[in-house]
């Protein structure tokens, strides 16, 4: 089941502490890889659905396509110098049971096992991912689940589980779960305090369905509520809606314009440029972008969004993001910067390629962020300080991600690796600690994203008005923690 081994990246990492207590652009250069490439143990056969071509796959060994991805690395990979020495025969099929698991074991063993000065790994980024589900997910944004996302608030038992949003029309809005609910228990095992393998291979299995239809029973407490409830949630394909709500809030001061954007997927350029129309023609004085669920994705959606906000004037001749390469990589020559698109890049087919974005001519901004405001986003925030845009950021500290890469499919496995840093106009790119907020504010369960008594857009509105963080944002039992989602979910991506 790849789903389970991919997906649950996020919550694979962190329910291993959990054990151990009781874890674009260009692109078109030519590698010396290729010949090693599309040499595959199952290789595929007929027409891509995403590209119309055909596969162009040769049978192979499980050794021929290490031999690449080995190969691979060595050309891209932004810290390829730290590669450790790997025997590739440990990562065999008898190990690690199919292809994609004990490639997946040997790309993870490639990786830099360097630490940063602060402790922290200094790639814990780089990942695989199947490539037909990678093609899903990044241009029609479709996913298979309940319709919910879930924080893990606590990473050691007691844990906590916390549901911060639903999408409509699933089966989660279906059963009535609602922001703030906790998840206790699914299919019988404690979520809370459940420590053994069996407990967490179960609650993996429950958390991330592997396909539409299956189902499975959970255990939650509505958020307010002091009872328990049980229900079934049936999994199902749905479309994701990258910019669910796009308002105008008015107040004393003036129109305030408010945008929660949750994925910088190819379906969002469309939705963004809607969005920026809509408060372009409500007259707004400032805006609030909430970018606190969005983990990145395209950086030239990213461009875009930027440029909107901050107009032609400020970002003429300016370079949105300049990318730094290794030394051999080819793609460094004709892809070292990213512009501020002034006109769609054709991700959408809703909105045509070249079409003239509208601006906001804004100087400054409001963004809400949480840990799970990653890469794309962060970009975003960066880019425009480049330019000179007073970016207040309101909430907790990013989760640092100056980094990106292409998607690399080989043999139906989509290789990310990281190949490049990025830098903004005045050449700053140091935040790899993540952005630390002007003023310090939870994530509040009780109210809805855009509710003008949220916790986050209170404070924005609140500093906005006075200059002032306000006194009164206390730490709430249900703050921090980590979105549990997709690797795929959090990251910068060029195409190519």
């Amino acid at each position: 089941m790849l789903r389970l081994k991919t997906a649950v990246g996020c919550l694979a990492c962190l329910l291993a502490g959990l054990l151990s207590s009781c874890g674009g652009g260009g692109g078109g250069a030519q590698l010396a890889s290729d010949k090693l490439a599309q040499i595959c143990m199952a290789p595929r056969s007929g027409v891509d659905p995403y590209t119309g071509k055909r596969y162009t796959d040769r049978a192979g060994t499980l050794g021929s396509e290490q031999r690449w991805l080995d190969a691979y690395m060595h050309e891209i990979y932004l810290w390829y110098p730290e590669i450790p020495g790997v025997n590739a025969s440990a990562y065999s099929l008898a190990a690690y049971g199919s292809v994609y698991d004990a490639m997946a074991a040997y790309f993870k063993a490639l990786r830099t096992p360097a630490i940063t000065s602060s402790g922290k790994r200094k790639d814990p980024f780089s990942f695989v991912y199947p490539t037909d589900e990678w093609n899903a997910q990044s241009s029609e944004g479709l996913s298979v689940g309940y319709g919910m996302q879930i924080r893990l608030v606590a990473n050691r038992p007691p844990r906590q589980a916390v549901v911060v949003a639903v999408d409509a029309g699933t089966s989660a809005d279906a059963q009535g779960i609602a922001r703030g609910a906790q998840i206790l228990a699914i299919d019988g095992v404690d979520m809370v305090n459940d420590g053994t393998q069996a407990g967490v291979d179960t609650l993996n299995a429950g958390l991330f369905p592997a396909s539409a239809g299956e189902q499975h029973r959970f255990n939650i407490q509505d958020f307010g509520s002091s009872g328990t409830r049980e229900l079934v949630l049936t999994a199902q394909s749905f479309t994701e809606r990258p910019v669910p709500l796009v308002k105008t809030l008015e107040t004393a001061s003036g129109k305030v314009g408010y945008i929660l954007f949750n994925d910088h997927i190819a379906t969002a350029e469309g939705a963004l440029y809607e969005a920026v129309q809509q408060l372009s023609a409500a007259g707004i004085q400032d805006l609030v972008l909430d970018l606190r669920y969005n983990g990145g994705g395209y950086l030239d959606i990213a461009s875009e969004l930027a440029y909107m906000i901050a107009g032609a004037s400020a970002t003429q001749n300016k370079v949105f993001e300049r990318l730094s390469f290794n030394d051999k990589n080819p793609r460094a020559a004709g892809d070292a910067a990213t512009p501020f698109h002034a006109t769609a890049q054709g991700f959408d087919a809703s909105l045509p390629e070249g079409t003239a974005l509208p601006q906001l001519n804004l100087q400054r901004l409001y963004v809400l962020l949480t840990g799970d405001t990653c890469s794309a986003s962060e970009a975003v925030i960066n880019s425009l300080r480049g330019v000179d845009v007073d970016v207040v950021l309101i909430g907790e500290t990013s989760c640092g991600k100056p980094y990106g890469f292409y998607a690399q499919d080989n043999c139906g496995i989509s290789y990310f690796a990281i190949e490049f840093s990025g830098t903004n106009a005045k050449g700053f790119g140091d935040y790899a600690d993540g952005f630390t907020p002007t003023c310090a504010v939870d994530d509040d369960y009780s109210h809805e994203p855009g509710d003008a008594g949220e916790g986050m857009l209170a404070a924005a509105l609140s500093y906005r008005q006075s200059g002032v963080c306000p006194g009164n944002a206390k730490r709430a039992s249900l703050s921090g923690g980590r979105l549990l989602r997709s690797p795929v979910k959090e990251n910068a991506w060029r195409r190519r």
